[in-house]
């Protein structure tokens, strides 16, 4: 058993990378790669690891000090939230990448499928231990689902993209068990393409969301976004694939409400989950004051009880300065505080 707070506090996944460790500048130019781009590492190679190790230990101690429940590793390890595990799979060429359009409609370089799927070794599960020396906290790990795997991929092997994206969901599926049993706390699947291609999801992105997470041995996350603040403005005060996924079997759904200032009773339409509910707009980097988070937070209470509700950013933090980062994160926490003192 979990033992957490009221209304407890967690990030997406990702915290701010240091410009030390990766070229924030080159890095923020455009969308999250989908290809790997090892020349972003500021870091040799003989070195990255311990970097990425040092990188790692800063994210937990901010999460430490600001007081956060639920912490991660903050993803330090990737160029971006998939690239990492969606090109350290069998059956992908990722010496000559494919292409596919993106969901601004823009023709990028993507992992090549060209062989049958599978993972060759863990990929994340075999960095706990070191976080767990480093944190007493509850720990939660993301890897990309597999719908939005598929969707980011050049299919020049399976008949159709549904097939690519259950072989994808079975390596999901051999990483999130070692994740467990290497004593991860919580699994996150971030899915933001199934907001992105609503068709297609209705077609199979529920199966291969079901066929990633089974056999979880611990509560299991699906996260859905719009985008990186970054990179995206004008959000939409609601998703075009939100209900569906209370039919999936993940435990809790993350979903942006910050800076799309999303219309909070579409949270009734997902009765049979936890909410992690954003209240921390990632484009602004002015940080939210607690007073501001506790109205975001009271605003979610308005149409679920506080025991459904996780208190989050809307998603990932690394593009944002780390100053600005934990200013945010450490207000998030007392403006939850605010809140919980009132419930009780």
């Amino acid at each position: 058993m979990i033992d957490l707070p009221l209304l407890p506090t967690s990030l997406v996944g990702s915290y701010a990378q240091p410009s030390w460790l990766i070229d924030r500048d080159r890095l923020g130019e455009r969308l999250p790669p989908r290809v790997l781009l090892e020349e972003l590492w500021r870091v040799s190679t003989d070195q990255l690891e311990e970097a990425q190790n040092d990188a790692t230990i800063i994210a937990l101690e901010d999460q430490h000090r600001a007081g956060v429940d639920i912490v991660t590793d903050g993803e330090m390890r990737r160029e971006s939230y998939s690239n990492r595990f969606a090109n350290a799979l069998d059956g992908v060429d990722i010496d000559n990448p494919g292409e596919a359009i993106d969901r601004t409609g823009k023709a990028v370089p993507v992992p090549r499928v060209v062989g049958e799927i599978s993972r060759r070794q863990p990929v994340e599960a075999q960095f706990i231990a070191f976080l767990k020396a480093h944190t007493d906290k509850p720990i939660k790990i993301t890897l990309p689902g597999p719908f939005t795997m598929a969707q980011q991929a050049q299919n020049s092997y399976y008949p159709d993209d549904g097939s690519m994206a259950m072989a994808y969901a079975a390596a999901v599926n051999d990483e999130l068990k070692d994740l467990f049993a290497a004593g991860v706390d919580f699994v996150q699947l971030d899915e933001p393409y199934v907001q992105a291609r609503p068709e297609a999801a209705q077609e199979f992105a529920v199966e291969a969301i079901d066929r990633a997470l089974q056999g979880a041995t611990g509560p299991t996350v699906l996260h859905v976004c719009f985008g990186y603040g970054k990179h995206v403005d004008d959000k939409p005060q609601g998703y075009a694939f939100l209900g569906e996924l209370d039919a999936c079997t993940a435990d809790e759904i993350s979903i942006e409400c910050a800076q799309p200032r999303l219309k909070m009773d579409l949270v009734q339409s997902l009765p049979n989950k936890k909410i992690h509910v954003g209240v921390l707009d990632l484009r602004d980097q002015n940080p939210e004051s607690p007073e501001l988070v506790a109205e975001r937070i009271r605003a979610a209470l308005e149409y679920m009880p506080a025991e459904r509700i996780v208190v989050a950013p809307d998603c990932g933090m690394k593009y944002l300065p780390r100053e600005a980062a934990f200013t945010k994160l450490k207000n998030m926490v007392l403006g939850r505080d605010i809140v919980h003192a009132e419930l009780s």
